[in-house]
């Protein structure tokens, strides 16, 4: 009977389908579920969230705050580009600003400028209108059109590494579907909707140089597609109107004010897609972003831990020692410039320090706040960097050695010198093919002061630029010489 009982249950089994089956995983982000809305938080919670988010969304708001300023000062002025406070170039969104010279030692508009090219800036609202600009023939000289998009990426390859030719191109936002225009060379589409170009064109410390430049210069204008006619526009920008700013300014403008960053993130969200990847990240801010909406306490909170995130986590970052990563003889060097993906740290500590670097191909950024000895640089003190014969910086483009005083700007000096390389016509080689250059307050001697950069009489820092470099300097084989305390 006990035989006959189990060949019955037997048979039951097998004929009924098999009712446990496995959960399918999630096969795209898309799947995967989010946090659910209403949840309690608590303010620990929401804090330890709200630090993260600083630290990941600071690049973003900086973009989209300075984008701002641009229309704001310029809708105060007339809706022209000009030079706010006679020495920054900007445009009104959608349209470009040059310089015709150097960078104006008086700017404090963006941390850490060079004096070996000379600029153009304008911020783009591609989802309104496509933006067409223009590259003339430059010939020999070294030059790149930086493009960006939210998050400081590049986002185009154009200039002179890249054997691009002279035309007209299109720069297009994420949703574009027009038809391109005859006479269009190219298309280059943003995956963000905010667009920013940085035009960055080499010359020399020569009057002859500078007035050299001035045709291609003319030439450089970036405009809506709508006024395009296939006609290559010209703008003299020398006679661009000064917008007046209030004097005094010595410190950097605060971009991401940490009080408002509530506020700030949560439209940037809106209008920056995640990367592929960023889903989970998206909702879990979303979620904290929505409760701290309806609870003014959590709200509080939240603000205080952004307070906390700029004090603790971004500030420190504007230091040089904790910024990229070590490469050898004192200095330091981030190792994917704007191409971040999910490098969060070093994206942030960029754009706190020194916003809006080059791609690696187009230029390599190397840094140092110490002397050889591991001590802060000071203008007190004279300092060396000597570089052996045949072993200056080996670059297609040009280089060159910035000191910039401790709030990253230069230091103003009777000398009007604030960097010396390729640019510098009247550098004076040793006999032994050997170069010194010299940097601090005092001169090193009347003999000397063409290879002296003067320093301020307080803390400095120094920054060389490799534009276009060899292999060399990418993969770390060639460095630079240590910083030494003259003797």
């Amino acid at each position: 009977m006990k035989k006959l009982l189990v060949a019955v249950l037997w048979c039951v089994m097998v004929a009924i389908p098999a009712m446990a089956q496995q959960v399918p995983p999630p096969k795209s982000a898309g799947e995967v579920s989010g946090p659910a809305s209403g949840n309690i938080m608590t303010k620990a919670y929401a804090q330890m969230v709200g630090r993260m988010a600083y630290l990941w969304g600071y690049a973003m708001v900086d973009m989209y705050n300075r984008r701002n300023a641009f229309s704001v000062v310029t809708a105060q002025h007339g809706n022209v580009p000009g030079f706010n406070g006679g020495v920054v170039p900007m445009a009104p969104v959608g349209q470009i600003a040059m310089l015709t010279d150097y960078l104006s030692p008086q700017q404090t508009f963006v941390a850490c400028p060079n004096q070996d090219v000379v600029y153009g800036v304008g911020f783009f609202a591609l989802d309104k209108d496509p933006v067409v600009f223009q590259v003339p023939d430059f010939g020999d000289r070294f030059w790149i059109y930086a493009v960006y998009n939210a998050r400081t990426d590049q986002i185009a390859q154009i200039g002179k590494p890249y054997g691009t030719k002279p035309g007209f191109y299109l720069l297009v936002g994420p949703n574009w579907k027009g038809a391109t225009p005859a006479g269009i060379t190219a298309v280059i589409r943003c995956p963000t909707e905010l667009g920013f170009a940085i035009p960055r064109i080499f010359k020399d410390d020569t009057a002859q140089d500078t007035k050299a430049v001035q045709p291609l210069l003319s030439r450089i204008v970036f405009y809506p597609l709508s006024r395009y006619d296939g006609k290559m526009k010209v703008v003299d920008w020398s006679r661009l109107p000064h917008f007046p700013v209030a004097a005094g300014v010595t410190a950097p403008t605060s971009w991401v004010p940490p009080e408002q960053f509530f506020e700030h993130l949560g439209a940037v969200m809106q209008r920056v897609p995640p990367l592929p990847g960023e889903e989970a990240l998206y909702h879990w801010i979303e979620s904290v972003w929505q409760a701290a909406a309806k609870d003014p306490e959590l709200k509080k909170a939240l603000t205080a831990s952004f307070v906390a995130a700029e004090q603790e986590l971004v500030a420190p970052l504007f230091r040089w020692k904790r910024n990229g990563r070590p490469i050898g003889n004192g200095w330091n060097s981030t190792a994917n410039s704007a191409r971040w993906g999910t490098d969060y740290l070093n994206r942030t500590a960029t754009a706190k320090s020194n916003i809006f670097e080059n791609r690696p191909r187009e230029t390599k950024y190397i840094y140092r706040d110490y002397d050889g000895a591991g001590r802060q640089l000071h203008g007190k003190n004279l300092y060396t960097v000597t570089f052996p014969k045949g072993q200056v910086p080996p670059v297609k483009g040009f280089w060159s050695l910035t000191l910039y005083n401790d709030h990253h700007f230069f230091h103003p000096n009777a000398l009007n010198r604030y960097s010396l390389g390729t640019k510098s016509k009247s550098l004076q080689y040793n006999q032994d093919g050997s170069l010194n250059l010299y940097f601090g307050a005092k001169s090193p001697g009347k003999s000397k002061e063409t290879n002296w950069v003067p320093a301020p009489e307080g803390a400095f820092s120094l920054y060389l630029r490799c534009y276009w470099p060899e292999q060399s300097v990418l993969d770390g084989s060639w460095l630079p010489p240590n910083v030494e305390k003259h003797k």
